[in-house]
């Protein structure tokens, strides 16, 4: 489980927070950056993420509410809408921010440019039936976007709008309580009934209440001291809230790994231990809720009766079982076997350090961003990349193709990284397995070398972005080559439409001209 060290910046103490995972901190060159307090691992969040189920209908997001008030394009500055815009405002945080999504120095620009870009959904799989064909009628972004918007213009009010749409589909409202408060009598066991009534007599019902289960309120629960975070305090500047945050929802409490913003109750038994000031748990007294303050004790039974309503009357099924409106692909992160595969092999350097190949971008054809990076090696030093087709020996990779030289960041022994730039982008090379190596130049080694261990690498297609070779000139999608595709590459030229941009570089002139002609001669596959 990932932590973030919080306050304190220590990993392993009390204070750290099981935050929600992020990406490696890069620069604006897209090469990795060693993060003070991650070093080259993966980022954590300062808080564990909410649920985003039932959001739609809270007026404010995030444990601390910031995400409130009117939807203003971040570019234009245009005020796109005024009330009950959360979602909106909300979906736009993580896409620029550095632990989650970005990396440093990426503009709005830089964004819309890569979705001009790049596939949707380019490495997922088991993709829904819905979601494929829409995907499959319309293959790029500008494409969907002109399909929901009527132009293909991405902009960021029109992914708020795009994102905080999806969400408002995901109303997991077909739990046993809510089938059976519509009047379906067997919709509940008689132990989920008798829990629920229980329910409404206890404390619980003060803040989690009916229908969503969450009056979306903040409160201070005493989970950690106010210092190490100060919530919705450090949002609206009042000193009433310190400490504060929001109220989460106890609907599908079944399918949460762990509770509250520092994620730092694993079970609904730690929770109740919690409340009840019990197995060792108080918490911390500092602008406290009066309504925690005094241990919130029930009775075996009745506890009972409670978690069971809670565990299993409020999940709805369609949400545990991700079936449609909470189906979704399979990301590519979930794979079973990792591709890149990190496998044995090097030799240490200076001071006894091996060199650690940082292999996690995905290897698929048409990805010109692949990238493989390397640490705990010598700083200062140059280095290489070995690239073979042939398995290794002794845990070495033959130099068939040799990446480099670059000077590693860092000044010792254990601290140099870097990273190197491998694009993916010949189809011939799907299924083929290559290995990369990681060789730096270091005189403490026995041979003057230090080699990092081994990244086996497999390149892929998808079910969405296909190994087949475009068409470029088939600007009618017709597979055939003629005076309407012609027709077609001249009107677009002519009205500056993406589809007549053949080199990319979103100018129209001569070589585009040039590339359509040239590929209009070589025909299509």
């Amino acid at each position: 489980m990932p932590k973030s060290p919080s306050y304190d910046g220590l990993f392993g103490t009390e204070d750290d927070v099981a935050g929600s995972p992020g990406v490696i901190l890069t620069d604006e060159n897209d090469e990795y950056l060693r993060s003070v307090l991650f070093d080259l691992l993966p980022q954590t969040t300062a808080r564990r993420s909410m649920t985003n189920l039932v959001s739609m209908y809270a007026g404010n997001l995030f444990w601390d509410g910031r995400a409130e008030g009117a939807f203003i394009d971040p570019v234009s500055g245009q005020t796109l809408a005024v009330t009950s815009a959360a979602l909106e405002v909300q979906s736009l945080f993580p896409i620029l921010d550095q632990t989650e999504m970005s990396h440093q120095g990426r503009s709005w620009a830089g964004v819309f440019s890569k979705l001009e870009q790049v596939r949707p959904l380019a490495l997922a799989s088991e993709i829904p039936e819905d979601m494929l064909n829409a995907i499959q009628s319309h293959p790029s972004y500008p494409d969907l976007f002109e399909q929901a918007f009527g132009t293909p213009e991405i902009n960021a009010g029109r992914i708020g709008y795009a994102m905080a749409a999806y969400q408002r589909t995901l109303v997991p409202n077909g739990s046993p309580w809510d089938l059976w408060t519509e009047g379906d009598d067997n919709a509940m066991t008689p132990e989920q009934i008798e829990g629920w009534m229980t329910y409404r007599a206890t404390t619980c019902n003060d803040c989690h209440v009916a229908p969503l289960f969450t009056n979306n309120n903040f409160n201070v629960n005493g989970v950690r001291p106010i210092i190490e975070d100060r919530g919705r305090a450090d949002f609206s500047g009042s000193n009433f809230d310190r400490g504060a945050f929001r109220m989460g929802t106890l609907r599908n409490s079944s399918i949460r790994d762990r509770f509250m913003h520092t994620g730092g109750l694993e079970t609904l038994d730690d929770v109740f231990d919690f409340y009840a000031h019990r197995n060792g748990q108080n918490p911390f007294p500092e602008n406290l809720d009066f309504r925690v303050r005094t241990p919130i004790v029930l009775t075996p039974e009745d506890e009972a009766l409670v978690k069971n309503f809670i565990l299993t009357a409020l999940t709805d099924p369609r949400a545990a079982n991700e079936e449609f409106p909470f189906d979704r692909p399979r990301l590519y992160t979930e794979n079973a076997t990792p591709n890149p595969l990190v496998i044995a092999g090097g030799n240490a350097g200076s001071d006894g350090f091996v060199p650690e190949i940082i292999a996690i971008t995905p290897p698929n054809i048409g990805n010109t961003g692949f990238k493989v990076g390397l640490d705990y090696a010598l700083g200062g030093a140059q280095a290489w990349v070995a690239v073979s087709k042939s398995p290794p020996s002794k845990g070495v990779v033959a130099q068939d193709t040799l990446l480099g030289p670059i000077e590693l960041n860092g000044m010792i022994a254990g601290e140099g990284y870097g990273t190197m730039h491998y694009p993916i982008d010949d189809a011939s090379m799907e299924g083929e397995t290559f290995y990369m190596q990681w060789i730096v130049s270091d005189a403490n080694a026995p041979d003057g070398f230090a080699r990092s261990n081994i990244a086996q690498v497999t390149p892929f297609c998808t079910m969405i972005a296909s190994c087949t070779p475009a068409c470029d000139a088939d600007l009618t999608g017709d597979g055939v080559l003629d005076f309407f595709d012609v027709s077609a590459f001249i009107g677009a030229y002519n009205s500056g439409d993406a589809s007549a941009d053949l080199d990319g570089n979103g100018v129209y002139n001569f070589f585009d001209v040039s590339a359509f002609v040239n590929a209009f001669a070589a025909g299509c596959p």
